[in-house]
């Protein structure tokens, strides 16, 4: 079973970044290294995980984090 998480993030300009992963530790470590520089929140690290949910079907993922 795969699961998909939905994860919020908030920038060192005090704004939040919202994004879709399967694998939130990974994408997690990704912005914090800055790993893609035309990422929302390279240039506004550091960062720091707020909020996450775990959800087992990709399309509820997506509409979740579209709502937010």
């Amino acid at each position: 079973m795969y699961f998909y998480y939905v994860y919020i993030i908030k920038c060192s300009d005090n704004s939040f970044y919202t994004g879709i992963t399967s694998n939130l530790d990974k994408r997690f470590q990704e912005h914090i290294l800055g790993k893609h520089k035309d990422c929302y929140t390279y240039k506004r690290r550091p960062l720091e995980l707020k909020f996450h949910e775990t959800f087992n079907d990709v399309l509820q993922a997506i509409y979740f984090e579209k709502k937010n």
